[in-house]
Parts: structure tokens; sequence; C-alpha cells
């Protein structure tokens, strides 16, 4: 007698198991996510928040009298004001509130934007470039899993963000900044972040590099503020409508508390995000739908130096970061006419310009401006530095060392490209500011003083390389505290004129030390000692890396 046995049901494939549900570990990449920016997303989501209390308390000190307001909104009434701030509507009761939304709606939704970009393309295009996405999808993970965690990440992180703005901002207990007001403000950040999260979900699909991803999702981002920027200057603001970061502002928190242009964003994010995972299921893992341009039969000799082959990695980076830095340079410089008329009235910036000193306001203002131009080529200049780290933790410092390529040679190209990329940067701003400042003043000599006044900047980023690659050589996993240097820079030495910061904490900056031209006379003992500084920083940096091992994740 024979007893009939029954063989086990096979499991089912991973590939049956993913194909049947396109976002299977959806939940589970969402968790590794968060657990990956456990710190990068708070810090980024504390000095949004931290910025924004700053700026709102900073306003009771400086306009505590309605006369002072009124003042300010004069200041503003003009094509350049609004092209630097928002919509003419908000100035029809400037009070506090009203003051925030106008000045920071349109500042903040560009860096809540970037932080958004960044989250995007750090968990799809990243994971596939460095063959980690791969690896995961041969789990059970859906195709869509990835896209899916990285927007539900986006959302939680604007989510948080709106949350916490709306209630610091109604805590304040302020005239004119009320709980209605706060929501909506803070649920503008949110609404503008993620249509940025979803056009940078289409970017990513577009091509196979992290850097290219990023660089068009921003681009978009740099648009979206031009158009704003435009529309709010010219007679009807027709442009303004055209731009997501227009329509958060057309919101107006504290004045007329309006919530459907929020709908136009999250429309847009919607169909963006839709258009993303369309898009994915066109490409195999790890391409893009872009097609790769055919390389030279050969390749030049610049490619077989060190030099050559870092500057051909940093090449769309620095022309980006050239371009916009001409562009903000000239349009700070097309104002700088109107300098005198538009601040005279705000005796604050009146005592700050004071305390630079000057010949006049439009130099004291242009020593001011130079200060966020060149924390602009800071963080250029940090990018660079750290790029020797994403091509070790990718896997690609590794087979290049293994060669006769020494360490030193291979970051010295890299370094090479960051201070001489970050000074030519800083000479397109100063030529953009000079030009424009030129011809909106009358005063051709200015052209070669703010030229100047740039490239006095320039010992000051190669210290902030200095600092970048000492993190790298020697605590390579906490190469990211370098962005501490551009950060501090701007808070402490432009809002620190301002709110009247104490001159320590000013000297703790490398660019604290920069004589303010072209308002103070030239100094060129702090440069030289900067200069010297920061060639001990990259020697130690480099020491550092030579007697570590490579770490590749």
């Amino acid at each position: 007698m024979t007893t009939a046995t029954t063989a086990p049901e096979a499991p089912a494939s991973v590939g049956q198991v993913a194909g049947g549900n396109a976002l299977a570990g959806t939940r589970t990449l969402i968790r590794f996510a968060l657990r990956r920016d456990r710190i990068r997303l708070p810090v980024w989501i504390l000095a949004l928040l931290l910025g924004t209390l700053m700026t709102a308390n900073s306003f009771s000190t400086l306009y505590s009298d309605p006369q002072d307001r009124a003042n300010a909104a004069r200041s503003m009434d003009g094509p350049a004001g609004l092209a630097m701030s928002g919509p003419r509507h908000y100035l029809d009761d400037y009070g506090f509130g009203s003051m925030l939304s106008h000045q920071m709606l349109g500042f903040m939704a560009v860096l809540v934007g970037l932080m958004s970009v960044l989250i995007i393309t750090r968990h799809t295009r990243a994971e596939e470039e460095t063959g980690r996405a791969e690896l995961v999808r041969s789990t059970v993970v859906g195709r869509h899993a990835h896209l899916a965690a990285a927007l539900s990440v986006a959302v939680l992180a604007n989510l948080a963000l709106a949350l916490l703005l709306a209630f610091g901002l109604a805590g304040l207990g302020m005239e004119g900044i009320d709980t209605a007001g706060s929501l909506l403000y803070g649920f503008g950040h949110a609404a503008v972040g993620l249509v940025f999260a979803a056009v940078a979900a289409v970017t990513v699909q577009l091509t196979a590099h992290t850097r290219g991803a990023s660089g068009m999702a921003l681009a978009v981002v740099g648009v979206a503020y031009v158009l704003r920027a435009a529309g709010d200057s010219g007679e009807n603001g027709t442009l303004s409508w055209l731009s997501p970061i227009g329509w958060v502002q057309r919101s107006y928190p504290y004045v007329d508390n309006r919530w459907w242009p929020l709908l136009l964003c999250l429309a847009l994010a919607v169909a963006c995000a839709a258009a993303g995972f369309a898009l994915s299921t066109r490409r195999d893992v790890g391409a893009g739908l872009r097609p790769e341009k055919l390389g030279r039969p050969t390749a030049s000799d610049a490619l077989t130096t060190p030099l050559g082959f870092a500057l051909r990695l940093h090449r769309g980076m620095l022309i980006g970061f050239g371009a916009g830095l001409f562009l903000m340079g000239a349009m700070y410089g097309s104002i700088l006419g109107d300098a005198e008329d538009m601040l005279k009235d705000i005796d604050q910036i009146q005592e700050a310009l004071d305390r630079i000193g000057g010949a006049g306001v439009a130099e004291s203002f242009a020593s001011m401006v130079m200060v966020v131009l060149t924390v602009v080529a800071a963080v250029y200049v940090v990018m660079a530095a750290l790029r020797p780290r994403s091509e070790e933790t990718a896997g690609r410092a590794e087979p290049l060392l293994a060669t006769g390529l020494s360490r030193a040679r291979w970051v010295g190209g890299h370094l090479a490209v960051a201070m001489g990329g970050g000074t030519v940067v800083l000479l397109l701003a100063g030529l953009g500011f000079g030009i424009a400042g030129a011809a909106s003043t009358g005063d051709a000599g200015l052209l070669p003083d703010l030229v100047g006044a740039a490239l006095a900047y320039a010992p000051a980023l190669w210290v902030t390389v200095g600092v970048a690659v000492v993190l790298f050589g020697w605590f390579p996993r906490a190469s990211q505290a370098a962005w501490i240097v551009p950060v501090y820079a701007f808070v402490v030495g432009y809002l620190g004129q301002i709110l009247q910061f104490p001159g320590w904490m000013n000297n703790l900056s490398p660019f604290g030390h920069v004589p303010r031209l072209p308002a103070a006379d030239m100094d060129w003992t702090p440069l030289l000692l900067l200069s010297l500084v920061a060639v001990g920083l990259v020697w130690l940096g480099l020491a550092g890396f030579r007697r570590r091992d490579l770490e590749t994740k």
C-alpha cells in the first residue's frame, strides 16, 4: 500500500509577488529612508523654522513703530522692491504678518524647493546610480516602491515643516500674526515644496545621473522664482500666475487668507507625480529616458590628468553656478541706483549701513549684498570640495586609486577646481553686479570696484574648501558639517548686521575678516592670513586622507 504524498506548494517567486503589486515594500522603504535622513531632515526643518521665527521676531524690534512699517512699505513699492519680495497687495496694510509673508514667502519657497528636490533625488536616482536600487528591487519590492517612498518622505517633511511653522508663528503672540494666517503660511510652504518634489519625480526619470536630475529640477525652481519676480514687478502680474511660487504668495497669509491657490499647487504636484510614475515604466533601472550622448572614440589629453578629469566632472555645476551668480549680481545691481531712496526711511537698515561705513549708501549697501553673493559662491565650493566624498562612497574612487594615481593628486584635482571655480563664480558675480550697478547709478567706476570687492572674498572661499577637506580627510562621516560655514556666514555676516549681533560672532567666520569693499579701505593682511590658513587646512586634510582607509557604501 502506497501513501500518496502531496508536494508542498512552491512559494511565489519574487517577480510574481512584486509584479502583482507595484508598491510592494513601500512602507519598509519609507522607514529606511527616514532612518537614513534622521539627522539631515531635522536639520533642514529646524533651520527653516528658526530662520523664519528669528526673522518674524526681529520685525517687532526693527519695525515697532507703525511709521517704520509704513516707511518700509513705501520703500518696497517699486519694481525693484517688488521683484525682490512679492505682490503689491501686501503693502496695503503692512503689519507684522503681511510683512513676513511679503518678504519671506518667495525666499523660503526656494529653500523648501531645494530641500524637496534633494529628498527625491537622494532616495531615487542616487540609489540607482550607486546600484543599491537594483539590489533592493531583486527582493520583494515593487517597481514604483522607491519613487512612492521618496515622495512619501517629502510629504512628511513638508507637513512637519508646515505644522511647526504654523504653531511656532502663532505662538509668538505678535500683533497681526494670528493662528489662521499662520496655518495658511505654514501649509503654503508645504504646497510649494510638494510641487518641486513632484517636479524632481519627473526629472529623475529623464537622466541617469543624480546631479543632472537635481540640476534640472533646481532649474525649474529658478525659473519659477524669475517668473514670480518678473510678474510682481510688472503692471498686471500675469507672469506670476505661471509660477507655483506666485500662487503661494497670492494666497495672502495674514491679509486675505485665501486657501484656493494652494489647490493649484496640489493639482500640479499630483499631475507631475503621476507623470513621474508613468515615465518610470518606460526605462530600465539605472537608465534615463534621455539617451546618453556617444563619447569620443578616444579621450582627450586633458581627461588623462587629475585636474582635467575633475574639471569634466564639475563642468555642469560650475557653469550653472556661474550663470546663476552673474544673473543674481545683475539683479542686485539693477536696484543699486535706487538703494538710497528705498532704505532712507528704515532706521535699522540705515544704522547697519552706517556701521559698515563708506562714502555713500550705494557703496555700503553693495557691501551688504556682496555677503549674499559670496555665501552662494560658498555653496558651490562646499559642493565641489565634497565631491571626492561622493566619489569615494559610490565606489568610483577605488578603481582610480588602484592605478598609479596618488591620493593627493586625485583629491588635489577636485580641490583645484573647487578653489579656482569658486574664484571664477565670484568674478562673474562681481561682473554682473558691477555692470548692472554702473548702469543703474551712472557711475562707471563701480564696475572695477565691485569686481574687486567680489574677488576679495576668494581667500575666505579657500578657507571654506580647507574646512571641507579636513572633515573629508579625518572625519569623512561628518563631512556634511562643512555646510555650517556658509550658513553661519549668512546668518552672522548679513542678518547679524541688521540684528546687531556682537562683533566676536562675526570673527568666527572666515568671511568676517574680509574688508567690506567697496565701503571700506583695502587691507591685504587678513587676505594673506586667510590664504595661509587655507593652505594649512588643505595640507592637514590631505594628510588625514592618506592615513585612512577608503569607505564604500
